[in-house]
């Protein structure tokens, strides 16, 4: 008799949900297929010879220390330079305020698991990151979207008025993923006075802030609001994605909870990719690596938008970010992004379907396009594939 899985799954397994973005990667996996999917940094970013450098060093100084076990916490040598890369922004920092994580979605995971009862809401945008609403979801947490930052005043406070109120406020200031959009220094602040006026905590996800391609750099909200802002960083997009580091800038109070709940997930973050990083930072590596992803990242963002703009079908918007990876695209009222990702994928074109970022489960007329990774020649014959393809969606609407 074979064994009925759903019988023994705890609720919050019940509550998970499949990672679209993921099961996307497995689609366009063929090599003929050019993918606007994923959240990949380009590998020409990736400072292989400067991390060779470094590793033979750490070998060859301390290998004992660097091949163990680490602390919950996480490498002081590492938390210090985070600490040092705020302090350039005007914030001190404390490294007791910094938690190390492996990357920032765990960051996430481990937000929700201390904050998240099941049925609690939390208050998020339309649309927003989808590993967010999965965290939320997998401990039977309610994300509830906002369009637009004015709204959030009336929606929090209809929430309180049922006995709802939410337990945090998850915004993405800088760049949002999916739509590449940034929030001013009024709107930052409009959601603070929001957050201090109801007695909210606001998770400020800021893993993009750094690659900036124009336009004013604003402040952190947790620079703003020390006392009731969790700032999640990571160096998955502006250092190496395969090392899994990320952080948590928060009150400690905060921190020492994160960190029992880390100690019951992995123990540790891998101390080694820890030192490389703080050692890389050390030698002022990382901010002149920076410099020259933030170059290449601009032209490929120019690239997109020129591209867009020559080949889209009339009817067809997108936002113009100044700085991250990523772009919202809009079609027309009526047409669905997964009747394109059928048409999409037999043009060999993939992108991620926009509904999956709009809790409320809408957005079905948005997808996302990643303009990080792609070579130049491959994103011009992917844009030419997925305005064909438009066009055949719209065609075929009529």
């Amino acid at each position: 008799m074979a064994l009925d899985i759903i019988n023994y799954l705890s609720d919050n397994a019940k509550s998970m949900r499949r990672s679209a973005i993921r099961d996307l990667l497995n689609v366009a996996n063929r090599p003929e297929i050019i993918s606007f999917g994923g959240g990949f940094p380009n590998a020409v970013t990736f400072p292989v010879d400067d991390l060779k450098e470094i590793m033979n060093e750490l070998m060859n100084e301390k290998p004992a220390q660097i091949l163990q076990y680490g602390s919950t916490e996480g490498s002081v040598a590492l938390r210090k330079q985070i600490a040092k890369k705020y302090e350039k922004e005007g914030v001190k920092v404390d490294i007791g305020n910094i938690l190390i994580t492996t990357a920032s979605q765990q960051a996430l995971d481990l937000i929700s698991r201390i904050f998240v009862n099941p049925g609690d809401t939390v208050l998020c945008g339309l649309p927003s990151y989808l590993g967010a609403l999965q965290a939320i979801w997998s401990y039977q947490g309610r994300p509830v979207g906002i369009r637009n930052d004015e709204e959030a005043e009336a929606v929090v406070s209809a929430l309180c008025a049922v006995g709802q109120k939410p337990k945090f406020i998850y915004a993405i200031p800088d760049f949002q993923n999916p739509t590449g959009v940034t929030m001013d220094v009024k709107r930052r602040q409009e959601i603070i006075d929001v957050a201090r006026k109801h007695d909210l905590i606001i998770i400020e996800d800021s893993p993009y802030k750094e690659l900036r391609y124009e336009g004013e750099s604003y402040p952190t909200m947790y620079s703003m609001a020390p006392e009731r802002v969790v700032l999640l960083g990571t160096f998955s997009k502006t250092f190496v994605p395969g090392f899994r580091l990320g952080w948590v800038l928060a009150p400690k109070e905060i921190i020492d909870r994160l960190i029992v709940a880390k100690q019951s997930a992995d123990l540790c973050t891998p101390i080694f990719c820890q030192e490389v990083a703080a050692r890389y930072m050390e030698k002022g590596y990382y901010d002149r690596n920076l410099q020259k992803t933030i170059e290449l990242y601009r032209h490929k963002r120019d690239l997109m938008h020129q591209y867009l703009t020559e080949y889209m079908p009339e009817g067809v918007t997108w936002t113009r970010p100044d700085g991250g990876l990523f772009l919202l695209l809009t079609m027309p009222e009526g047409l669905d992004a997964r009747d394109l990702f059928d048409i999409a994928i037999k043009e060999n074109v993939a992108f991620v379907i926009g509904e999956v970022f709009f809790c409320d489960g809408k957005g079905q007329n948005t997808l996302r396009l990643n303009f990080s990774y792609v070579s130049d020649e491959n994103m011009l014959e992917g844009v030419r594939r997925l305005a064909n393809a438009i066009r055949k969606l719209m065609e075929g609407n009529k």
